[in-house]
């Protein structure tokens, strides 16, 4: 953010309450890049929505959604909201989202119940990674399954052999994020990072936004 942006979130927040302003701040301390989410095709709307969901509670920043086969809006019911405080990516191709997440320097995690997957426990938290998730049906494609660097799979004892998508992310953001804030990894946002995600927030948090910034650019041409 350049000094023009710092003064505008200082305007902005002059609109906030004290505790939606503490509030953003209590939230980004516990944000994180370090993990991130990706969907691939995923055909029940609810699933994609419930994702996200769990990844605002746990701290996840950014969720990833790859539409190759299924254009799905987000469920704004089930994802109580959530689509206001998680960046979400969207993609046209596995391929795509492959190349960008491996640019970004994340290993790539294809979740599923093979034998040869690591187990959640076990799993190496200190390497930044994108977890991914597949269909209900089918799981993940070959496609991600032959370029993943690791497997992860949740222990389990009964007869059923897989679990809901929504439900085994939620159970694996749960461990791993938990296990990072215990951690000494340098896992959090950088100050820019959360600089940016306040001024993003703010935005969203203030009725008739537009008018209220060009109002402000208007004054300060006149100044």
């Amino acid at each position: 953010m350049d000094v023009k942006d710092h003064e505008l979130l200082n305007y902005l927040e002059g609109f906030l309450t004290e505790n939606r302003k503490e509030g953003f701040l209590r939230v980004l301390q516990n944000r994180t890049k370090h993990f991130t989410i990706a969907m691939e095709d995923v055909y029940q709307l609810h699933n994609t929505s419930a994702v996200m969901r769990s990844c605002e509670v746990f701290g996840i920043q950014e969720l990833n959604v790859i539409e190759q086969k299924f254009g799905k809006r987000i469920d704004s019911e089930i994802a109580m909201g959530a689509q206001k405080w998680v960046d979400v990516f969207r993609y046209n191709s596995v391929q795509n989202c492959l190349d960008i997440l491996r640019a970004k320097g994340y290993q790539i995690i294809a979740t599923t119940p093979h034998d040869d997957s690591c187990l959640l426990h076990e799993f190496d938290i200190t390497k930044p990674s994108a977890l991914f998730f597949g269909t209900e049906r089918d799981g993940l494609s070959a496609e991600v399954m032959q370029q993943a660097d690791g497997f992860l799979k949740i222990p389990m004892v009964g007869y059923t052999e897989s679990l809901n998508i929504s439900v085994s992310a939620a159970i694996i953001i749960q461990d791993i994020t938990n296990r990072l804030r215990q951690s000494k990894l340098d896992w959090q946002l950088t100050e820019e990072e959360v600089w940016e995600k306040r001024l993003d927030w703010a935005r969203k948090s203030i009725k008739d936004i537009e008018f209220i910034e060009r109002k402000y650019w208007e004054a300060l041409q006149d100044q």
